[in-house]
C-alpha cells in the first residue's frame, strides 16, 4: 500500500489528554502506515468523519514545523515541565520518520528543556536516536516502551501488517537497554483466543526479560465502534471460527472484567516468575532538582 503523505503545519505540539494516565500527548504525524487491524485511532477517526477502514493509513499527515512549535510550548513560564507521551495517537517511528526525523527534532527539545517523556512505539528506528535518548535521560525521566503482543509470525502478519517483525522490536530494545535507557515491553492488546494463550504469553515475556526488558506489561484488546467493524471484518477473513465468540465477548467495546482479569493475573505472574526487572548495566538519571542539591559544605 502507498500512503499519501501531506507536509502541513501544525498550530499547536501539545494536546490535553483526559481519562488517561497522563496529561498532555504529542504526535509529529497524523495517520500510520501500520495499519494494525485492532487500532484504537481507527474509533477516533471515525468519530471525526475521517475514515477508520481500509483506507485509514493511506493519507499521513507530517507536521513539519511541529518541533519549533513545541519548542514555543515548553519556554512558556506557565508550563509546569509535566510528562508528555508521544505516540499516543500514531507510532512516531513509522518510516516517515527515516526522512523528516520529526520525532528526532522534538526530542531534541524536550531534552533541551529537562522535560520528562515517554515513547510508545512498534518501530526499531527508535536506535538512531540512542544519543538523544541518552542525553533526555541524563536531564529528565524517560522511558520508552515497545508494543510486543505477540511473537507468532501468523497472527503478527495478519494484525500488523506494516510494522516490523517483534524480534527486531526486541533486539532494538536490548540496543536501548545497553546504552542505558530504561526501555520495557508493552503486551497490547491481547487478542481473545488468539494471542491469550498461555504458551503464547510466557513467550513474549520469556523474550522481554531475555531482551532486558526493565519492565513489563499489558492490556486487552477493546473495541470502540469504527474499530470494532474493521476488527471483526478481518477477523471474519482470517479466523472466521473466532467470529461469533468475538461477537459475544465483545457485546460492549470494553472485554468483561471476569474474561479480562485472568489474562492480567496471569501475565502478572509470568512477569514475576521470569524476573522482569530493571537490570541495566548503566542507569541513567536525572540530577536531583536545584532546590534539593545539597548545600555547600
Amino acid at each position: 500500500m502507498r500512503a499519501e503523505y501531506r507536509e502541513e503545519p501544525c498550530r499547536s505540539a501539545l494536546n490535553r489528554v483526559e481519562g488517561m494516565p497522563f496529561r498532555w500527548s504529542l504526535n509529529p504525524y497524523m495517520g500510520c502506515v501500520h495499519r494494525c487491524t485492532f487500532c484504537y485511532v481507527r474509533a477516533f477517526e471515525q468519530r471525526a468523519d475521517r475514515p477508520g477502514d481500509d483506507r485509514y493509513g493511506r493519507s499521513i499527515r507530517v507536521k513539519v514545523n511541529v518541533a519549533e512549535v513545541l519548542a514555543r510550548e515548553v519556554a512558556r513560564p506557565s508550563w509546569r515541565r509535566e510528562g508528555v507521551a508521544i505516540g499516543a495517537a500514531t507510532d512516531p517511528y513509522q518510516p516517515a520518520e527515516g526522512r523528516y526525523r520529526l520525532t528526532r527534532r522534538c526530542l531534541e527539545v524536550l531534552a533541551a528543556a529537562r522535560n520528562p517523556f515517554s515513547i510508545v512505539t512498534r518501530g526499531p528506528l527508535i536506535v538512531r536516536d540512542t544519543d538523544v535518548l541518552r542525553l533526555a535521560s541524563q536531564r529528565a525521566e524517560v522511558d520508552v516502551n515497545f508494543s510486543v503482543p505477540t511473537l507468532d509470525t501468523e497472527i503478527w502478519r495478519r494484525t500488523e501488517p506494516g510494522t516490523a517483525p517483534p524480534p527486531q522490536r526486541l533486539r532494538a530494545l536490548r540496543a536501548l537497554v545497553d546504552a542505558g535507557i530504561d526501555a520495557g515491553v508493552g503486551m497490547a492488546p491481547i487478542l481473545p483466543g488468539l494471542t491469550d494463550h498461555p504458551d503464547r504469553l510466557a513467550e513474549v515475556v520469556r523474550a522481554a526479560r531475555d531482551a532486558g526488558a526493565t519492565r513489563l506489561w499489558c492490556n486487552v484488546l477493546h473495541l470502540q465502534p469504527g474499530t470494532r467493524e474493521h476488527f471483526l471484518e478481518r477477523l471474519a477473513r482470517d479466523w472466521p471460527a473466532l467470529l461469533p465468540e468475538y461477537e459475544r465477548l465483545y457485546a460492549r467495546a470494553y472485554l468483561d472484567r471476569r474474561a479480562a482479569e485472568p489474562i492480567r493475573v496471569h501475565v502478572a505472574a509470568l512477569r514475576e516468575r521470569m524476573g522482569i526487572a530493571d537490570r541495566r548495566p548503566a542507569r541513567l538519571a536525572p540530577p536531583p532538582e536545584p532546590e534539593q542539591l545539597p548545600l555547600p559544605i
